[in-house]
C-alpha cells in the first residue's frame, strides 16, 4: 500500500469543489459528476508520482476528469437519451423566487451551447484558468479556447436576451460567464 503523502491528501481534497463545479458542468448530474469527481481523486491519488511539482495541480485534475468523462460518454454511447429533457422536465419544481428564476435560465441557455463551448466557458469563466491552462486541459490551440469563449459568451448573451453584460445582475459566476476578460 503506498504512504500517505499529507501534502498531496490535502490539495486533494482542496480541490474538491472546482472539481465538482467542472463536473458538474459537464454532467448536468449531480449523481454522475459526484461519481467524475470521485473517480478523478482516485485516479490521481494512485498516479501521483506522475504530476510533476511546481507545475498547476488543477489543471492536471481537471484533465483527468475531462479525460474520463469523454471516455465514459463513449461508453454510454448505447444509452437512451432524454435529449429533448421531457424526463427531466417532469422531475424538476418550479422555482419561486426570481434568482432561481434567472439562474434556471442561464443554466437552460449553458445547456444550450455545444459541449466544447460550454467546457471552453466554464473554465475560463467560472473556474478561472487562463487560456493557456484551459487549451492545455482540452487539448487544443489557445486561440482555439479563446474562439470557443468568446462565441459562448455571445451566444449565452443572444439566448437570455440581453444587450450585453450590463443587463445582469452581481452574481460573480454569471458576471464571469458573460463578461470578457
Amino acid at each position: 500500500m503506498k504512504p500517505v503523502d499529507p501534502e498531496m491528501r490535502a490539495l486533494l481534497l482542496g480541490a474538491i469543489p472546482a472539481l465538482r463545479a467542472f463536473a458538474f458542468s459537464l454532467t448536468r448530474d449531480f449523481d454522475r459528476s459526484d461519481d467524475l469527481v470521485q473517480e478523478t481523486l482516485v485516479r490521481a491519488w494512485t498516479k501521483a508520482d506522475s504530476f510533476t511539482p511546481g507545475t498547476n495541480l488543477y489543471a492536471w485534475l481537471f484533465t483527468i476528469l475531462r479525460n474520463l468523462f469523454y471516455s465514459e460518454q463513449r461508453k454510454r454511447r448505447r444509452e437512451v437519451e432524454d435529449a429533448d429533457g421531457v424526463m427531466a422536465g417532469r422531475l424538476t419544481a418550479l422555482p419561486d423566487q426570481e434568482a432561481r428564476v434567472e439562474l434556471s435560465a442561464f443554466q437552460e441557455a449553458l445547456n444550450t451551447l455545444p459541449p466544447s463551448q460550454r467546457e471552453a466557458l466554464v473554465l475560463v469563466g467560472a473556474q478561472n484558468f487562463t487560456y493557456e491552462e484551459a487549451a492545455e486541459i482540452c487539448g487544443v490551440a489557445v486561440g482555439t479556447i479563446k474562439s470557443r469563449v468568446s462565441r459562448a459568451r455571445v451566444r449565452l448573451i443572444e439566448l437570455l436576451g440581453m444587450t450585453g453584460p450590463d443587463d445582469i445582475g452581481s452574481d460573480g459566476a454569471t458576471l464571469a460567464a458573460l463578461s470578457h476578460p
